[in-house]
């Protein structure tokens, strides 16, 4: 194939080029264009992820926001925004400033997207580990990413004790632990006025992810405010193509809001469309199934071993599963086999492949 120009061309002069309406391939320029309609993104120079998503979100709203099925507990959009201003404050006070790199070591929680979002308010970076991750792992990305802090539960504080780095335990109550400089809960007595203005930029870091590894060593991720409110614009568009923005949802989140899939849909995107989200810290099968009944879950983005294991299971047939309209499977492909094999199951549910990366628009 011939090599694209090193000249990029604006999206402007695309009409001009001559493409393939089949598949899109420009024979002017050798490159490929999406044959759906483009979006508008917001041209804002001085525009962060937080203040993006709340004015998408109904941040004054009394409609739930969060669910944690374990404890019945529930964070309505207003109180949610309410705890990110008050976070954000805490933060500034126990001296994190803009560009600190602050670590999230953490299962999913529904305190889970307030930390990522007050970290994010501030200017500061979210660099989020996997929980199973080993301690000597844990210390070389807290070495690696610089960080200055780490939100963790008490539960998980051994995994840091080789990074020797200031904690904000994840509880409400003040436990004896060496390097423990707060509490979540002490830090969201925080004046909620006191937050300060960051002065962030589209093109300022927002979270600095690592890579699973598979290629070798776990390799760190930028990615910009840009880059997430881009993805945002695109969940967002999404639903309202298939007719889902404009009626309340209720989503069931169990991929891990550690990785990018989880964190830019679950903590992030979908606090933009005011949809409900039931929060699951661990995955069972049928603790998934008895969650979709008890709180009628209407949407279920999954990855393609447990979409294999819905299809599969006979526990299925103990619940009622008829709230939910749609599956979405993504982050790896989902064979055609299975495929046909869940729609013969469940032939009232639709089953969706999505792609989901964080967009690098330049």
């Amino acid at each position: 194939m011939r090599r694209p120009s090193s000249r990029l061309l604006n999206m402007e002069k695309v009409d001009s080029l001559t493409i393939d309406p089949q598949n899109g391939y420009c024979t002017a320029n050798s490159i490929y264009y999406s044959k759906r309609n483009a979006l508008t993104y917001p041209q804002d120079e001085y525009l962060d992820l937080p203040t993006f998503i709340s004015s998408q979100s109904q941040t004054h709203s009394s409609h739930i926001a969060l669910i944690d099925p374990s404890s019945e507990r529930c964070i309505t959009f207003s109180q949610l925004w309410q705890q990110i201003r008050s976070l954000a404050a805490g933060l500034t006070k126990i001296s994190v400033q803009k560009g600190d790199v602050v670590l999230i070591l953490s299962p999913n929680s529904i305190q889970f997207p307030v930390i990522c979002i007050a970290i994010m308010s501030i200017g500061a970076v979210v660099s989020t580990a996997n929980p199973l991750n080993t301690a000597k792992e844990i210390a070389k990305q807290a070495a690696d990413s610089k960080a200055v802090l780490a939100f963790v539960p008490p539960n998980l504080v051994d995994k840091l004790a080789d990074s020797h780095l200031p904690l904000v335990l994840i509880t409400s109550d003040k436990t004896n632990v060496k390097n423990c400089i707060a509490t979540l809960s002490e830090l969201l007595l925080s004046n909620p006025a006191d937050m300060p203005d960051a002065n962030i930029r589209q093109y300022d870091v927002a979270t600095l992810l690592y890579s699973s590894g598979t290629t070798g060593m776990s390799k760190a991720v930028i990615s910009t405010h840009r880059n997430l409110i881009s993805s945002v614009c695109i969940l967002l568009n999404r639903l309202k193509i298939s007719g889902n923005y404009e009626t309340h949802q209720t989503y069931l989140c169990m991929l891990p809001m550690f990785h990018i899939y989880g964190l830019t849909t679950f903590a992030c995107g979908l606090l933009a469309s005011d949809s409900t989200i039931v929060v699951i810290s661990k995955f069972g099968l049928a603790e998934m199934l008895e969650t979709i009944e008890n709180y009628k879950v209407t949407y279920l983005p999954l990855v393609p071993p447990i979409v294999v294991a819905l299809t599969k299971s006979e526990i299925v047939k103990k619940y009622d599963l008829s709230s939910l309209h749609t599956v979405t499977s993504g982050a790896a492909p989902l064979s055609k086999e299975s495929s046909q094999e869940f729609v013969f199951r469940f032939p009232q549910i639709t089953l969706k492949q999505v792609r989901w990366l964080v967009v690098f628009l330049v």
